[in-house]
């Protein structure tokens, strides 16, 4: 049996060129039951829209019939496309292959358990075509979880606005909507794809945000949702704040750290150094003699911050070395052009 290459990126870059409308992008873990009624209600609703448009499912190591189920929606449909993974790799890595292998002019990603409802497709579309925006992001405003899932996501939601001054409600629903150079030039690792408004901006993107539908699941248990993913979560959007902030120029952050740990051990050692000499000035060499400052908790305190500076000035240096490299090794520049008014000949 012959096994087909996977195309390069270079191949879907070139297929790119015969664009069309639409591609939906569906990460699927373990949903069999779920995907045929999803097909069913997308194409009902994209029929209506008179739209060239591609399914594009992202089967995510399912352990259960998934695949199998979408080998008969391919069949049985030419605009759904299979992308199968050779294991789980997650959520971030089957978006980030949908994007790489999809062709419209607008790619539109939710979720393969049904809750995201795609009548909203063309309510995003719609909001997308006015040109205002490169990114919608849905907003379940009536959310279907329990107390503790809605607490937990409110308060993720608020803590990551106010850390990247981006202002998204609802940064775990899928629903959204991308421009097809943005998607393309959006690169996700770990858990990212929870901070892809955050991603966008940060090329200069603009974001947008509408109010979604919510739905209850069909059949089967949340998978990527999990509340066990939340310290995984806080650990991504220390990256995301880095990133968005620092990366650039890592030395603002490291040699501001550096500046305020060496002043403040200066500043112990010198008022640990100033009371020495004080005594000594108050009763002469014996007094100076017998202050004590050596065998003092603060002396060590002090010695230990002016290393953590030092520390902290290197790894700003290495910071530096390591952004020009990423910059420099790859012929990429530190800005995003959004368009171009080229001079006209006379």
């Amino acid at each position: 049996m012959s096994v087909r290459p996977l195309p390069s990126t270079n191949r879907v870059q070139e297929s790119a060129i015969h664009e069309l409308d639409l591609s939906l992008v569906i990460p699927v873990f373990n949903e069999a039951n779920n995907l045929a009624p999803l097909h069913a209600e997308i194409t009902g609703v994209l029929e209506e829209l008179n739209l060239d448009y591609e399914i594009i499912f992202v089967d995510d190591g399912s352990s259960d019939e998934s695949f199998a189920a979408l080998t008969l929606l391919h069949a049985s449909d030419r605009r759904v496309k299979v992308i199968q993974f050779r294991r789980n790799f997650g959520q971030t890595a089957a978006f980030s292959a949908g994007f790489e292998f999809a062709r419209g002019k607008w790619i539109v990603t939710l979720d393969a358990d049904g809750q995201n409802d795609p009548a909203d497709i063309p309510k995003l579309l719609e909001v997308m075509s006015n040109g205002e925006y490169d990114m919608i992001n849905g907003w379940r405003v009536n959310r279907k979880e329990t107390g503790l899932r809605k607490l937990l996501s409110v308060t993720a939601n608020r803590l990551i606005s106010r850390s990247t001054g981006i202002v998204i409600h609802d940064r775990g629903c899928s629903l959204k909507v991308f421009d097809q150079e943005l998607a393309k030039n959006m690169r996700l690792y770990g858990q990212l794809h929870r901070f892809m408004p955050e991603i966008a901006s940060a090329v200069g993107a603009r974001v947008g945000e509408v109010p979604v539908n919510d739905r209850a699941r069909r059949f089967g248990m949340s998978k990527y949702g999990a509340i066990t993913r939340t310290p995984r979560v806080l650990l991504d959007m220390i990256t995301v704040v880095y990133l968005l902030t620092y990366f650039s120029s890592p030395m603002r952050l490291f040699g501001s750290m550096a500046f305020f740990s060496g002043s403040l051990g200066l500043l112990t050692a010198g008022g640990l150094a100033g009371a020495k000499i004080y005594q000594g000035l108050l009763g002469g060499w014996e007094a100076f003699h017998a202050y004590q400052i050596g065998n003092r908790p603060l002396l060590l305190l002090a010695i230990l911050l002016i290393l953590v500076a030092m520390q902290f000035l290197m790894m700003g240096l290495l910071g530096e070395m390591v952004m020009r490299t990423y910059y420099e090794a790859q012929n990429k520049t530190p800005y995003a052009v959004r368009s171009i008014l080229d001079s006209r000949p006379e």
